[in-house]
Parts: C-alpha cells; sequence; structure tokens
C-alpha cells in the first residue's frame, strides 16, 4: 500500500474538550459558523453510559472522494505523495457541488466568500515538517496522524457505529471505540 496519511480517533481518550476544533479555527480564521473539524457527542444507543464519549470529525481524506469528482473547476486535487485530498479555495466557483455530494457533509460553504471550504489536512504544515493544528493541539492525544501504509492497531475500526459506512470512497479516518468504563468493587482494590 502507498502512503496514505489519515486521521485516527481515539474515542477511550477523546474528553470532549473541543481544542482540536478550536486549533482549527484558529489556524485558518474561518468565518463564525464554519467549521472544518466538528467534535460529535456519541449517541445514548452507542455509548449508553453517563458518561460521554466523542468522534471529533473531518475531512476523511478518502480514496476516492466525491467531492474532488463533483468539481466541475478541480478545485479538488489527492496528493500522490500523501494521499491528502485538498481544496484549493482560490479556485473554488461556489457552485456547491462538493458539499451536496459528500455523504459525510465536510465541505462547507463560507457565506462571506462564497465558496466552499475543508480541511486539507494541514497540508502546508505537513510540508514544514509540523503535525496539523488540531492533532498538535490535543491535550489527551485522542486524535492522531497516522499513515494507513503502516498502521497495526488491530483494534482500531474504519466504520465504528454511527459513522456512515461507504465503502466505495473507503474514508481514511479510523477509529479506536470508546468502552465503558469497568466497575471498581471495594474487594478488587
Amino acid at each position: 500500500m502507498k502512503k496514505q496519511l489519515a486521521f485516527f480517533v481515539d474515542a477511550k481518550r477523546c474528553i470532549g474538550c473541543f481544542t482540536c476544533a478550536m486549533a482549527c479555527k484558529n489556524q485558518y480564521a474561518t468565518e463564525p459558523g464554519v467549521s472544518w473539524r466538528m467534535v460529535h457527542p456519541l449517541q445514548a444507543d452507542i455509548y449508553p453510559h453517563h458518561e460521554r464519549a466523542f468522534y471529533s470529525l473531518a475531512c476523511n481524506h478518502c480514496e476516492k472522494p466525491v467531492c474532488l469528482e463533483a468539481c466541475p473547476v478541480e478545485a479538488y486535487y489527492k496528493r500522490e505523495k500523501d494521499g491528502v485530498v485538498v481544496h484549493e479555495q482560490e479556485k473554488c466557483i461556489g457552485c456547491g457541488n462538493c458539499i451536496r455530494s459528500c455523504p459525510y457533509g465536510v465541505p462547507k460553504y463560507n457565506p462571506v466568500e462564497k465558496r466552499a471550504e475543508k480541511c486539507s489536512l494541514c497540508w502546508q504544515r505537513l510540508d514544514a515538517g509540523l503535525k496539523p493544528a488540531c492533532v498538535q493541539s490535543c491535550p489527551v492525544d485522542a486524535l492522531q496522524l497516522i499513515d494507513l501504509a503502516t498502521f497495526k492497531d488491530t483494534n482500531a475500526t474504519q466504520y465504528p457505529p454511527g459513522y456512515p459506512k461507504m465503502e466505495k470512497l473507503n474514508p481514511s479516518t479510523r477509529f479506536r471505540q470508546a468502552e465503558l468504563p469497568k466497575i471498581q468493587r471495594r474487594e478488587d482494590i
């Protein structure tokens, strides 16, 4: 397998602090109401416990990105060297094809710029030898950057409960599912 950079979302570690989402927003100064990374609490039917669990989600940098296929002005491209799906915002004409075609709801419409925007995995930071802003900011290492060509975590999953299964697109994001806390009994301590 050739190099494919991806996000690894560790729901066992995530505390729902939104630091990753704020780091992304600060890095790119997105307009109010436009967020490229969202932190979603898991629904009770997925994680039935009083404690909460979260998925931090942005672009999946799919193997076969429909946003790229839907764009009439070629504002998207997939980098050969690392699989990052880049959106060149200056080329975007705001037609909304990518927004309508992405089943994960990743591209967002910027009403001020009148164009679509999305996470491009901080490719400029990657090229400078840095981690994406969201990954670097996570205080509990719940969000990590991985290369699927070398990633070997057997407990990781591509489609955890509650996450849309789009095999044709082959999204790159991988997850470690949240687990219910273990009950400690006094005699076990």
